[in-house]
């Protein structure tokens, strides 16, 4: 037996629109019933339920936003596409944070039309509730079960039982419910893609692609192909049509890691493809229409970024819809224990071999770390502890004299907070940011005013040395140092570290 038809308002007062909607989504399939004011939709809505509603902002006795507002305050079901007339980004943007499911631009495209639609219809019903962490039985992959496990298994990667992390979970359950863009805001090594990944597990788009970009990883000449796709001959090397990041993400979400470091030409078109969501392939003359939620994330301060010309500032208000702010460990140093304990589970599995046993002076150790490079950090100097411990105790240098001794105080582990931790990191996926951060720290007589030029120098000098002590052989640097050959590459080409030659010839290469 056929499930019904899906039932849609649309509120509209030109009569002409009215009819050219309804009749677009009864050749959809849906039930359709029609208002031409507020207080007519009003009417409709106390008489019938809806899977989803479709309203002009502007109407003859009063705006669209009114509806919306009742639909939030009655705790309705139907989701709610606002219409706004062409360049009015501001009433867009102003109805996502109020909690319209998605919006239009007039005049309204009616493929991207019965595409919003059709989000809206297959989203009724919300987002599950964060559930109970469990014990997972595999890596979470892009199918899901029935059960609605996947959104509290990505909320679970994400490690802590603190306030300030419990705070980012509720809000990510709260905001994955809609098509706002969401902009994620914190320090290196904190977990924004994990927050992404959360973001996209519990969303309706869950089934859908997450495609993650890394703006400041591409070559400036190649970003518009990488983005937007391009044609076979449209330039050198272009041998056959290749799809783009935004058709790569259609009907999932399109995550856009370390969006300050966008240039500005490539910044105006992003916000083209955002408004009219829709892309133009490099040697096409034909725009393709894209279904992608926008994720962004970034470490820099893009406010001041505007402020100074360096971001776009329609953009920057696009992709700022909602906001998610993600702690440093320095604020939520209560989840060391549970994090300390899923990171160490993390490398016994990669390594094949039981990690040494993380004892309460391991952790009090570990807590006397500034770990100005947060999780990213912590993973690294757990990384360096289990190489270098002998016998079945983690064995963990404290930190070295001289950096942050102003006010820096070790804090304090309560008590059986490890143990704790222990039985609580047993129901966590071992995911967590990846790649080295600022390892060990180095004494300084007097404090730097370039932190990042001091670091950087720092860990040229160490990089520098371990390479000659290994005759230049890079895969014999990192093994020593404890890092992949690819992170040993990036390291040497970020702080222009010649070789000998300036070849790879000591390397294995594969």
């Amino acid at each position: 037996m056929n499930a019904p038809a899906a039932s849609i308002l649309v509120v509209d007062d030109e009569p002409d629109l009215r009819t050219l909607y309804e009749l677009t989504l009864l050749r959809e399939g849906y039930r359709v019933e029609t208002a031409s004011s507020v207080e007519e939709a009003r009417h409709q809505l106390r008489d019938h339920r809806f899977d989803a509603v479709i309203t002009d902002m502007r109407l003859p006795d009063g705006y669209g936003m009114e509806l919306l507002q009742d639909l939030r305050d009655q705790q309705r079901r139907e989701r709610c596409v606002v219409m706004t007339a062409y360049g009015s980004a501001e009433n867009a943007v102003e109805a996502l944070r109020s909690g319209a499911f998605d919006y239009l631009t007039k005049p309204v495209d009616l493929k991207q039309f019965r595409s919003v639609v059709a989000s809206a219809v297959q989203g009724t019903g919300g987002v599950p509730p964060p559930r109970a962490p469990r014990a997972p039985s595999a890596r979470t992959t892009a199918a899901h079960d029935a059960a609605g496990s996947a959104p509290a298994s990505a909320l679970n990667r994400l490690v802590g039982e603190s306030e300030a992390i419990g705070n980012v979970k509720q809000r990510i359950a709260k905001v994955a419910r809609s098509m706002a863009p969401v902009l994620i805001h914190g320090e290196s090594g904190t977990g924004k893609e994990l927050v992404a990944q959360a973001l996209h597990a519990s969303s309706q788009r869950a089934d859908g692609p997450l495609v993650a970009v890394n703006c400041g990883a591409i070559p400036e000449n190649l970003l518009e192909a990488e983005f937007f796709g391009a044609r076979k001959g449209s330039y050198t090397g272009a041998s056959q049509d290749r799809d783009g990041y935004f058709q790569a993400a259609r009907g999932g979400t399109l995550f856009l890691d370390e969006i300050g470091d966008l240039p500005l030409a490539m910044q105006s078109k992003l916000l083209r493809a955002i408004q009219e969501r829709s892309v133009r392939p490099l040697g096409s003359t034909q725009e393709e229409t894209v279904d992608v939620r926008i994720v962004s994330a970034t470490h820099r301060d893009l406010a001041a970024d505007v402020q100074s010309g360096r971001f776009r500032q329609d953009l920057y208000y696009r992709l700022n819809v909602i906001e998610i702010v993600i702690p440093p460990l320095r604020e939520r140093r209560e989840d060391l224990p549970a994090l300390c304990t899923a990171l160490l589970a993390r490398i016994a599995q990669e390594s094949g071999y039981p990690p040494p046993r993380l004892t309460e002076r391991a952790l009090g150790a570990i807590a006397s770390h500034p770990l100005t490079g947060n999780v990213r950090e912590l993973e690294n100097l757990l990384h360096r502890a289990v190489a270098l411990s002998e016998g079945d105790e983690l064995q963990v240098e404290c930190s070295a004299p001289g950096l942050d001794t102003v006010s820096h105080r070790p804090p304090t582990v309560a008590p059986g907070a490890l143990a704790t931790a222990t039985t609580a990191a047993s129901a966590i996926p071992a995911e967590l940011p990846s790649g080295a951060g600022g390892g060990g720290t180095v004494p300084c007589a007097t404090l730097p005013n370039d932190l990042q030029a001091w670091l950087d120098q720092q860990e040229r000098d160490i990089l520098v040395r371990a390479l000659r002590e290994s005759g230049f052989n890079r895969t014999a640097t990192a093994a020593r140092l404890g890092i992949s050959l690819r992170q040993i590459r990036y390291r040497i080409a970020r702080l222009n570290i010649s070789a000998p030659n300036d070849n790879d010839t000591h390397d294995d290469l594969g």
